[in-house]
């Protein structure tokens, strides 16, 4: 784990599927565009382009880590489209 820089979850949104992406990543612009939308990651290769819509930081990895998984626990839209609208 590395600690010393800021980790971000990150919210993806692809329009060409309606879909949304949940991640971790200590640059999520850099994944996003090098990554996410060059096909690389098997989740989003078929739905591409993503936009980002949200990203909050973290002082860690395991917290954004946590964070991650505590969102995707939940398993709801509603929820994303929440922290989206809303200050997360």
């Amino acid at each position: 784990m590395t600690e010393g820089l800021q980790h971000f979850v990150y919210i993806l949104f692809s329009e060409k599927c309606n879909r949304y992406y949940i991640g971790y990543s200590s640059d999520p612009e850099k994944r996003l565009q090098e990554r996410h939308n060059q096909g690389y990651v098997k989740a989003t290769r078929n739905c591409k382009p993503y936009v980002l819509k949200k990203m909050k930081s973290f002082p860690s990895e395991m917290e954004a880590i946590n964070e991650e998984r505590r969102i995707k626990s939940y398993k709801s839209r509603t929820y994303l489209e929440k922290l989206i609208i809303e200050n997360w």
